[in-house]
Parts: C-alpha cells; sequence; structure tokens
C-alpha cells in the first residue's frame, strides 16, 4: 500500500505550529470532537473498511485566522475483533490513535478522548495528502501491523458536525464507566503499578505512572488499562512496574517508581511523590487534562483544565500556563493531571488535598461536586463567576470561610 507521505516513529516529535498550519480537526477551537475504540464480534466488522462520514480535506478551506477557517470537528472511531480482545483492551487501542497519527509525517496529533486534536502542515497537503481516507487506512495498517491481538478492523472517521454532536454522549457514557471501574481499587491492594512513556517524543524525561489512585496525565488510561496494555503488547510504551517498599505514605513516594523514574527520565529525575505537588512533583508532558497550581497569595491551590477560555484567577490562559509546565519537567506547585485525580482521595494529599483547592473553573467545580461537597469545601471554593484576581480571591476566601484559610485543616503526617 502506497501514501503520499512517509510513515515511522521519526516522525513522533513533529510539531505542526500555526505558521504551517494546513488544517486541523478538534482542539480548542472546536466544541463537538472525540476518538473511541470499542471491540466487537468478527462478524460485525469488515476487515479494512474505512469510511468519511462529512465533508473530507479537499472539501473544507484551509487554516486562516482573519477569516476564521481551519478548524473543524472530528470523531475517530476504531472498530476491532479479535479472539483474545476484550473491552478492558478499548482504551489501550483507543490510545494509539495519539502514536499513529504523529507517526504519519505531517500529522500531530494531542490530547484524547473529547479532547482530541490533530493537525496537518501544508507540506502533507502539497504532497496530496487531501483525503482522511488515507489517514484511516494508515490507522488500520499500522494497528494490524503493531497489534497482532487484533484480527479484523474498521476505521471510521466522521466530520460531519451534527453527526459527532449526536454521538459524542455515547463516548462519554463509555468514559465514565471506565473511570468508575477504576475507583473501585485502592494503591494499597495492588503491587504493581503501570508506566506510560507514549508522550516521550515531545517530552523526552516524562513517564506518567499510574496506579489505582492515579490516572494517567491525560486522562484516558487508569491502572486496569495499563494492566491490559501491558499484557496485550508487553513491550510496548505501557508497561508494569513493581511498586517495591513504600517509603512515605503521605507523599507518596515507591521505591519501584523511584526506579523507574531514573531509568526512563534519562537519569534527570530520580524521586517522585504521586501525592504531593512539591519538592518531587509527577512530571508532566503535554497532553495533560488539566494543571493543578499553586497560589501563593492564598497559600493554596487552583484547577484549570484544557477546555477554560479566558485568564484563570492568578491572570495566566491554560495554554500559557502549560507551556511553562509541560515538557517532562518537574515543577514545584505545578501538576498536569488528569481529571479524575480530583475524585482520588489521595489528590495532593500531602498539601491538603481537595481542601485546599481554592479555585475552580465552575464548569469543574459542578462536574465534580460530589467529591468537594464530602469534604465540606464546596461551597467554599471561588470560580471565575466569583472572582478575577487574587487580590477579589483572598476576601472571598475570607468572608465565606474556607477551611483552609481559617486554619482547620491540619496536613497529614
Amino acid at each position: 500500500m502506497e501514501f503520499h507521505v512517509d510513515i515511522g516513529p521519526q516522525y513522533e516529535g513533529e510539531v505542526v505550529r500555526k505558521d504551517d498550519l494546513f488544517l486541523e480537526f478538534g482542539g480548542p477551537k472546536v466544541q463537538f470532537k472525540f476518538e473511541l475504540a470499542t471491540v466487537k464480534s468478527l462478524e460485525e466488522i469488515e476487515h479494512e473498511k474505512v469510511e468519511i462520514i462529512g465533508p473530507d480535506i479537499s472539501d473544507l478551506d484551509p487554516y486562516d485566522d482573519e477569516k476564521g477557517t481551519g478548524s473543524y470537528p472530528i470523531a475517530i472511531l476504531i472498530d476491532v475483533a479479535g479472539a483474545e480482545l476484550d473491552k478492558d483492551a478499548e482504551a489501550i487501542i483507543e490510545r494509539r490513535i495519539h502514536m499513529f497519527t504523529n507517526m504519519t509525517e505531517g500529522w500531530y496529533h494531542m490530547n484524547q478522548r473529547q479532547d482530541t486534536w490533530l493537525r496537518i502542515n501544508k507540506d502533507c497537503a502539497k504532497k496530496g495528502f487531501n483525503s482522511l481516507k488515507e489517514l484511516g487506512e494508515i490507522y488500520n495498517l499500522l494497528y494490524t501491523s503493531e497489534m497482532s491481538i487484533i484480527e479484523k478492523i474498521q476505521t471510521t472517521i466522521i466530520t460531519d458536525p451534527e453527526k459527532v454532536k449526536e454521538l459524542l454522549p455515547h463516548a462519554l457514557e463509555v468514559y465514565a464507566a471506565r473511570d468508575d471501574r477504576a475507583r473501585t481499587l485502592r494503591d494499597e491492594d495492588v503491587d504493581t503499578f503501570y508506566g506510560c512513556v507514549l508522550c516521550q517524543s515531545f517530552a523526552p524525561t516524562h513517564i506518567s505512572i499510574i496506579t489505582p489512585d492515579r490516572i494517567a496525565n491525560c486522562g484516558a488510561i487508569n491502572w486496569f488499562d495499563g494492566r491490559a496494555a501491558a499484557k496485550i503488547d508487553p513491550d510496548g510504551p505501557i508497561f508494569a512496574i513493581p511498586k517495591g517498599e513504600l517509603i512515605d505514605p503521605v507523599k507518596g513516594e515507591y521505591t519501584g517508581a523511584n526506579k523507574v523514574e531514573a531509568e526512563r527520565s534519562l537519569g534527570t529525575y530520580d524521586r517522585v511523590y504521586l501525592y504531593s505537588a512539591f519538592e518531587h512533583p509527577h512530571t508532566s508532558c503535554g497532553c495533560f487534562e488539566a494543571i493543578v497550581f499553586y497560589i501563593p497569595e492564598v497559600d493554596g491551590f487552583g484547577v484549570v483544565h484544557r477546555e477554560f477560555k479566558g485568564n484563570t484567577v492568578v491572570g495566566d490562559t491554560f495554554s500559557h500556563m502549560a507551556g511553562e509546565t509541560s515538557g517532562g519537567k518537574q515543577v514545584e506547585g505545578r501538576l498536569g493531571t488528569g481529571l479524575e485525580q480530583l475524585r482520588s482521595p489521595k489528590f495532593i494529599q500531602a498539601d491538603g488535598g481537595r481542601k485546599r483547592i481554592v479555585w475552580l473553573p465552575k464548569d469543574i467545580k459542578e462536574r465534580y461536586k460530589e467529591a468537594f461537597q464530602a469534604d465540606g469545601v464546596y461551597d467554599k471554593i471561588a470560580t471565575e463567576e466569583d472572582v478575577k484576581d487574587t487580590d477579589e480571591l483572598l476576601q472571598f476566601l475570607e468572608k465565606v470561610g474556607h477551611p483552609w484559610m481559617m486554619g482547620e485543616v491540619e496536613l497529614p503526617g
């Protein structure tokens, strides 16, 4: 099979900037987008079929910032079948969309699930890559050649805005069901963690450590998914980490995590705290769903997610903050994280946990309402509708009597 562009791991670190952008699918300018992998029976799949529903690349206007063109909705559906495949494999197969897109010359993929973002550069378009069908054929080829467990595959790429909007709720239900299952375990219940280095092409010193109490930074891989991935592809980018000895139960320091941190960060870091944002915080890639950030003016934390528009309470946008946080660095007071982490009882537990959160986008505050209500801080946390800067934040927290500001929260340990 011949393609208009080259394919290989050498293209995984390729980034498509605005100046070189031909067009993009998903991303922050597009409301409806998602990617979903589904395991089906062999009879349900027409092997290597690729279907495009909606306008193709050649039908769309190129990126033009002044005209407001070039950003479009997308849904990528990967349906697979195989005698040894089960539902546990779906999230793993789904996350490979990130790797396989980035292995395609001229293409760039970021994020996951309902936050997916794909870009194609101008040179790729000039070479004749004018149909999403070619991208689908590349997916089919790479999946079947890289994952022998897949016996049949078909790919559907949807750009019809109404169809993407119609199917998104089902995808969100699938994601939620995966996350719900992961809440049944705690870190104490297992002797193995998992590591993911899918993003090392962009962040060479980053490794996402996945535990029952810590979903991957991208929010797409939980502990069960990690276990399935390591079983399906033992030599792949997701692998088992012997937990080792517990050094610090409050900060979440384990000998196994430290060992793999030293090995996979190229010796840059040799310690990592899984339950703290200070001293030796977890590294951050670039695909994280949200950023936990320290606010020194009130000695508390804020959280901002990728979809938040405008300035946070500290005056920075998500994108500006992401630039300072990403790249595989350990940045004290900054954590790239999966949003599901907010439900974990070990979420920055060494630093006060959810009780030390003082600012959230309204959307996130409502989405995780039950977790914050359980800690008695839901009504005490400010949003963008309550305050505009740290001066107003301080006044708000004192007025509502936030327990952290009132000295009612004691740090563990």
